[in-house]
Formats: structure tokens, C-alpha cells, sequence
């Protein structure tokens, strides 16, 4: 029950890495890199302000600002510069890692002493209990820091779900949308597309950096490799969640990269229960995408030769 409450809490934290990879891959199709820098970056920021007695809310908060900014410049390099957008994203990454080593002073920063949100968590589903004791449930004792945590990480992923849902119906949200879909289209009726560009970069990293908060307060430790292959991960989340929902509809496309998150983390968990050498898991991460990638046209491809084949001919007179 452990092992099924710590994948469940992990799958709903990384969601919101998802949903900012989201944005970036699908509205935008820009292959942001900068993922794999902003996630370790959130992490950090909110780690050294907690160990400083920072509020964890107001720490976290710090925490999406600077994924926000990382964004920001990853937008301005590609739109002011004409930078290429990976190249964008590998430029910041690059530089982030310097900058996460000069936040965090080390390379490793434990929270274990500092008051965080897993913490207040804790504390407040103690209070709504009457009792501090751990929760048993069908049979199973589960510590009451992983459920606390596991309420925590799903309300923030349904929250910050319902919230991005809202958002793509305004007009903004729209022009965005319509930016990534149509950029001729939608600077003819005189948006700002390089605008809409580094908002969304923005948006998409901020979302990172606040699953990176979260993250590391729930792991205890905030780490400079933390976000090495975070950006395979947000794609298979993505994958996963498109063939679930199997619709283009905003909101199940939003909760289906939610589930995807989930499943991933689930998958994971069997497969390291399983014997899985912990060393193989991004190797094992990285061939799975690209046969997640790879199959549904090999699927088509035969399905369309098949079906030729077995097709009766017309008759001929």
C-alpha cells in the first residue's frame, strides 16, 4: 500500500510537469528543453527559502516565479533573437544548472528539519482526524504524512487543471491557442504571436517549477539532477493521456495527461517491484516513448496494407 500511495502522490505531482510540457509541445510545438532546468530550479528555490524559515506557501509560490522567468527567457532568446527553439530551451537548460548549484550553494539541500508543505499537510489532516495516528485502510496501515500528502497532490492537480481548462476559454488563452494552431492566421487579426510565444513559455514553466516544489518537499531533498530526463517523462505522460481520453476536447486532453502522469508513475512502480535495475529506468523511460511514438503509425500503416489486401475486388465485365 505504500508503494501504490508514494507512486499515486509522485504520478499527481509530475502531472503538473506534464501540463506545462503540454503547452509548450502541443499548443506550441516548440521543444522546450528548458523542463529539465526549470524543474530542478523550482525545487531549489523553494528548498533554500524553507531551510530559511520562508512560509512553504510563499516558498512555493517563489518557486513558480522562477519557472516563470526561466520561460520567459527561454521566449525571448527564440522571438527577439531568432533563436531555434530547441536551441532556445538547451541555452537556458545549460545555463540553469549553473544557476540551480548557485541557489542551492551544494548540490544536495535536505528539508528534513524545515517546516514544509507536506508538514502543514500532516498537521491539518491530524486536526480534521482528532488524532495524529496513522490511517489503516482496507486492511493496510498507511503513514499519515503519505495520505496527507497524496490529498495534497491531487487537489493541486485538479486545481491547477480546472484553472488551465478556465484559462484556454478566454480570450487570451484562445489567442494562444490560436497562435500555436494558425500564427498567420492569428497575427492578421493583429495579435502578438512572439508575445503569445513567451507567455506561454512562461505558463509552461512556471507549471514545471511548481512541480518541482512540490516535489522536493514531498522527497525531502531538493537535488542539482533532479531534472535530468523530466522532459521524457512529461511526453509519455502526454502520450499516455492522448490514448486514453482518444479525443481532441480541451478538458479530457488537460485530465488525460493527468491520468497519463498517474499511469506512468503506476507502470514505474509495478516495474521496479518487479525487479527493474533502478539504473535502467530513464533507458527503460526513453524506449518507451519512442515506441509510444513509433507504434500507432506502424499500427495504421499495416491496418491501411491488411485491409487493401483483404478487400474483395469489383467485378469486372
Amino acid at each position: 500500500m505504500t508503494l501504490l500511495i508514494g507512486a499515486l502522490t509522485i504520478g499527481l505531482i509530475l502531472s503538473l510537469l506534464a501540463l506545462g510540457i503540454f503547452i509548450s509541445f502541443r499548443i506550441f510545438e516548440f521543444p522546450d528543453i528548458t523542463a529539465d532546468g526549470s524543474i530542478t530550479l523550482g525545487a531549489a528555490v523553494a528548498a533554500v527559502l524553507l531551510v530559511n524559515g520562508v512560509h512553504p506557501v510563499l516558498a512555493t509560490a517563489a518557486a513558480c516565479v522562477a519557472g516563470s522567468v526561466a520561460g520567459t527567457l527561454t521566449g525571448v532568446i527564440h522571438t527577439r533573437f531568432k533563436i531555434n527553439p530547441l536551441l532556445s530551451g538547451i541555452l537556458v537548460m545549460t545555463a540553469l544548472y549553473s544557476i540551480n548549484l548557485h541557489v542551492m550553494g551544494r548540490s544536495n539541500v535536505p528539508l528534513l528539519e524545515a517546516n514544509t508543505l507536506a508538514t502543514l499537510a500532516e498537521g491539518a489532516t491530524a486536526g480534521l482526524m482528532g488524532s495524529p495516528a496513522d490511517l489503516r485502510l482496507w486492511g493496510w496501515d498507511v503513514a499519515l504524512r503519505d495520505a496527507a500528502m497524496l490529498l495534497l497532490s491531487a487537489s493541486a492537480a485538479a486545481l491547477v487543471g480546472v484553472v488551465m481548462y478556465l484559462f484556454f476559454r478566454t480570450n487570451i488563452g484562445t489567442a494562444m491557442q490560436a497562435a500555436g494552431d494558425n500564427p498567420q492566421m492569428i497575427r492578421a487579426l493583429g495579435v502578438h504571436v512572439e508575445n503569445m510565444v513567451v507567455l506561454g513559455l512562461a505558463v509552461s514553466n512556471g507549471l514545471v517549477a511548481l512541480s518541482g516544489a512540490l516535489l522536493a518537499q514531498y522527497q525531502g531533498f531538493s537535488d542539482v539532477q533532479m531534472g535530468i530526463g523530466m522532459i521524457v517523462w512529461g511526453l509519455a505522460s502526454i502520450i499516455i493521456g492522448e490514448a486514453l481520453v482518444g479525443v481532441r476536447q480541451l478538458g479530457l486532453i488537460i485530465a488525460g495527461a493527468v491520468m497519463g502522469s498517474v499511469l506512468f508513475r503506476l507502470l514505474v512502480a509495478i516495474a521496479l517491484r518487479a525487479g527493474l535495475n533502478p539504473n535502467d529506468l530513464k533507458l527503460v523511460t526513453a524506449v518507451f516513448v519512442f515506441a509510444a511514438l513509433v507504434l500507432p503509425g506502424v499500427i495504421r500503416h499495416f491496418s491501411r496494407t491488411w485491409g487493401g489486401a483483404s478487400a474483395p475486388r469489383a467485378e469486372t465485365r
